[in-house]
């Protein structure tokens, strides 16, 4: 049995908005970390110690306080799993490791928001979401905050055009798997999803070990502590948010969310990279959070009809 809508009173529409917040912020700051340890830890090396961390958290949290609610995935489900743990936590990761190893952590963070264009397009074929006025509207909006961002924060010598590129297969490999995740997010617990999933891309991504091996033993403490931190938080923790959150919202409005990542990952590379963006990545924010605000707008506005119907169609 699905869980009940958000505003129903099981089911109360803050645990997914929190579930959001939670991962944007935590995602945000796995972009700052990447470009951190690119120095001490190659992409595969790095996505293998995060999945590894985050695969024996989420089995401990998923067997020992969720084990009652685990269901035997079917074998369709388990092939969607598949999918995302070979596109999402291993292809994704070692793609958008070595594109931060090219560009800083703020463009990288901003090529990855053509996603939400890519996801809202993926939904209406594959999972029937309707692409509203509201939607498209958001959409053009927060692209363009982003677009001015990255026109703020990057001079055109400083640009890698094989970095970018490998953000953009991050992007395309990330689209493709939410719109997989939905339906199996509708049946089986986010946990469940995400931990079998990131054990799928931990066992592909099993070729780096030799070199995970060789970096942890080189590399100083604390950039091994930010590995295990990548693992257990913007992996094992914030993906369940977001498998959680894609419950209860559709894929296309919880793709366009994520247009607030940018700004926050350019204040976090600021703060702890000294990365210095310039007065124009602000505007560029604000112009994000403008469009996310729009999508959300549209949301509001069906569900206000809904209610009003509701008594109607109780009626009749």
């Amino acid at each position: 049995m699905n869980a009940p809508a958000p505003g129903s009173p099981t089911g109360l529409p803050w645990l997914p908005l929190a579930a959001v917040a939670t991962t944007l912020v935590l995602w945000a700051s796995a972009f700052v970390a990447i470009r951190y340890l690119h120095e001490d830890f190659s992409p595969g090396a790095l996505t293998l110690g995060r999945l590894v961390v985050a695969s024996v958290c989420l089995a401990v949290v998923a067997l020992l306080s969720a084990r009652r609610s685990l269901r035997r995935p079917t074998g369709r489900e388990w092939a969607g799993m598949a999918v995302i743990g070979v596109l999402w936590f291993a292809l994704y990761s070692v793609a958008l490791n070595e594109g931060e190893s090219r560009v800083d952590a703020g463009t990288a963070s901003m090529l990855i928001q053509v996603s939400p264009v890519l996801i809202s397009v993926l939904a209406a074929i594959f999972l029937g979401e309707r692409f509203t006025r509201w939607l498209g509207l958001g959409l053009a909006v927060a692209f363009a905050g982003v677009v001015v961002i990255s026109l703020s924060t990057s001079d055109a010598a400083d640009r890698d055009s094989t970095g970018v590129l490998l953000c953009l297969v991050a992007a395309v490999a990330y689209s493709i798997s939410l719109v997989v995740q939905k339906p199996l997010v509708a049946r089986l617990p986010a946990i469940q999803v995400t931990w079998l999933a990131a054990t799928i891309g931990c066992v592909v991504s099993l070729p780096f070990a030799p070199q995970l091996v060789r970096e942890v033993a080189a590399a100083p403490p604390s950039s091994t502590f930010w590995m295990v931190y990548m693992g257990a938080l913007p992996t094992a923790l914030a993906f369940t948010t977001y498998a959680y959150a894609l419950r209860h919202l559709s894929a296309s409005t919880l793709g366009v969310t994520t247009y607030l990542v940018p700004p926050l990952t350019i204040v976090m590379g600021w703060l702890l990279l000294a990365e210095t963006p310039p007065a124009l990545a602000y505007a560029g924010g604000a112009l994000a959070l403008v469009g996310v605000a729009l999508t959300r707008r549209g949301g509001r506005a069906r569900a206000a009809r809904a209610r009003r119907e509701e008594p109607v169609s109780a009626q009749t």
